[in-house]
């Protein structure tokens, strides 16, 4: 069955309107999207008309939002189930060096059928570049904010994170707790934490040699102020760079597209970006703070061989937060998203359906 065929297919039981049952079948021949049909797309042309929103310290975010096309066959069903106005908006945020290209697969399943927001967090992609104080966890909360009051002003939003990107969320949380239940429906957090990371392990797909612990980040004070001598070291290091991706970004075998599309968005983060991140991941403590997310439905995904972000890490949360929903992809890594995205998009439809329509995917 298809991501569109699960996703409405579900949504028509939720809230019982048999005249659904016609329309999911017409897309199912009309308009599936299938994992092979994703595949079939490729990474990184999945595009929109981009609009820029202006962080509050200047930094412009580049964000593209795929509207949903009301006259066309499935077009806004979500909306109709609903019996609601206005559309439900879901906004990605992506993960550290990274950009918002990483969701090809699930862009690629929700086009036309639920309204979705995609942007690059600061200094990564094509936002702007921040300065060092406003590298933190609380700048990237407050994007995450401005973001979702240009792009979604009136109607409800859920919200996807992964890794850096649930980190994200976790701060939106912390900060404007009033917004969940209110503004924020749903959540969904995919390999990710709300703090304890060994920061050793995070610098393995950019750097040649393992580093761990205090030794990691006394190389990062050294290598910062170097960081363009770095970058030319990865460059010319690109073979040594792929392997590491792969074994650290994935879990089982996954085509070699994969690992380049992985390799390509690390190595286009410049490692001053990289650098100007990194110490707040050793201080981030915030799991007091996800106890709110209990208000609205939330999904956690994570792969159980994931060598950054570790499957311990989802359940504590899971544990912390009342309710959610707990998917653990046996054997996949930090790039769920890619290598198990039938999987993680199948989640999402759940979440999205309990989020929109107010029935329990518990």
């Amino acid at each position: 069955m298809s991501t569109r065929g699960r996703i409405l297919g579900t949504l028509a039981g939720a809230v019982g309107i048999a005249a659904a049952g016609g329309a999911v079948n017409l897309l199912r021949q009309q308009r599936s999207i299938s994992r092979r049909a994703g595949e079939q797309i490729a990474f990184g042309s999945l595009r929109s008309e981009p609009i820029t929103v202006v962080a509050e310290d200047g930094v412009p975010l580049h964000v593209e939002v795929d509207e949903v096309d009301h006259g066309a066959v499935g077009g806004g069903l979500l909306q109709r189930l609903r019996g609601a106005q206005p559309d439900v908006t879901v906004v990605f945020a992506h993960g550290y060096c990274l950009n918002l290209d990483c969701w090809h697969f699930q862009r690629a399943a929700y086009r036309n059928l639920v309204r979705s927001v995609y942007y690059d967090q600061r200094s990564h992609g094509r936002s702007g570049q921040s300065d060092r104080e406003h590298s933190t966890f609380e700048q990237l909360g407050r994007d995450l904010k401005a973001v979702i009051d240009a792009t979604a002003p009136d109607g409800p939003v859920v919200l996807v994170g992964h890794s850096m990107g649930g980190m994200t969320i976790v701060s939106l949380t912390e900060q404007f707790p009033e917004l969940i239940g209110d503004k924020v429906v749903g959540v969904g957090l995919i390999s990710t934490t709300a703090g304890g990371l060994d920061t050793g392990r995070m610098l393995l797909p950019m750097l040649p040699a393992r580093l761990s612990g205090p030794m990691t980040r006394r190389a990062m004070r050294v290598l910062r102020p170097g960081h363009r001598m770095v970058d030319t070291f990865r460059r010319f290091g690109g073979a040594i760079a792929t392997v590491a991706t792969d074994r650290f970004a994935f879990g089982d075998e996954v085509p070699q597209g994969y690992v380049e599309f992985v390799d390509e968005m690390l190595s286009a983060t410049p490692f001053e970006v990289v650098a100007e991140f990194f110490p707040h991941f050793a201080s981030l403590d915030k799991f007091d703070c996800v106890e709110a997310l209990g208000r609205v439905p939330t999904s956690i995904i994570c792969g159980t061989t994931d060598k950054l972000t570790s499957i311990g890490h989802s359940r504590k949360l899971h544990s912390r937060i009342p309710g959610s929903r707990l998917l653990e992809c046996e054997g996949a890594g930090h790039m769920v998203l890619l290598e198990r995205h039938d999987h993680v998009n199948a989640e999402l439809d759940q979440l999205i359906t309990a989020a929109t329509t107010g029935t329990s995917a518990r």
